[in-house]
């Protein structure tokens, strides 16, 4: 594991790249969070350890395609919500995100699922993330990070999570806490 400095110095520990059995897949995510971790006006807080599940495109569970991998984490951010989505659409860009299908394969999507307590809905960006609640693979990884976390107007991550089906793998280990979250996930990285 490659460690990363948090909050107060504190380490968060991030996958190597091509460690075990993810490759590549690891190695994107864990760009992709020193990355945001690097943005201007942004400082990490929590990493959740990586978590595998099915792909979900439009039409719903694909079990032919390749597993994604899932992450969260947690940042304070000094900037406006609209800056911060402009920022990851780059870091999605600079790693081969191509935005040719709805839900589409990817090899990298970056979801902001709150910030803060802000709730906002236009064209470009809805917050709290629309689908966070009915997304174990997004409320997983964020419970391991924050075990008093809510979606602001919808409830309790904890009390949704154990509402519904468990269909995801939880794979390694990591971090702990604020502001701004943020769901990672990759499938294939060669696209």
């Amino acid at each position: 594991m490659t460690p990363s400095l948090g909050r107060e110095g504190s380490q968060i520990d991030l996958p190597e790249p091509n460690e075990g059995r993810f490759g590549d897949r690891a190695a994107t995510l864990a760009a992709a969070v020193r990355e945001i971790a690097a943005l201007d006006g942004a400082e990490l807080v929590a990493a959740s350890p990586i978590y595998e599940s099915a792909a979900v495109k439009l039409h719903g569970v694909d079990a032919d395609a390749p597993e994604y991998l899932n992450a969260m984490i947690r940042i304070r951010y000094r900037g406006t919500a609209d800056d911060l989505l402009g920022a990851v659409n780059r870091i999605e860009a600079e790693h081969g995100r191509v935005r040719a299908e709805r839900w589409g394969d990817r090899t990298l999507d970056i979801d902001l699922i709150t910030f803060g307590t802000v709730q906002q809905d236009d064209p470009r960006l809805t917050l709290p993330h629309p689908r966070a609640a009915e997304r174990d693979f997004v409320l997983a990884p964020w419970l391991d990070i924050d075990a008093e976390a809510e979606i602001p107007g919808v409830g309790r991550v904890a009390d949704l999570l154990a509402a519904m089906p468990n269909t995801v793998r939880r794979q390694a280990a990591s971090g702990t806490d604020d502001s701004a979250s943020a769901s990672a996930r990759t499938g294939e990285a060669a696209r």
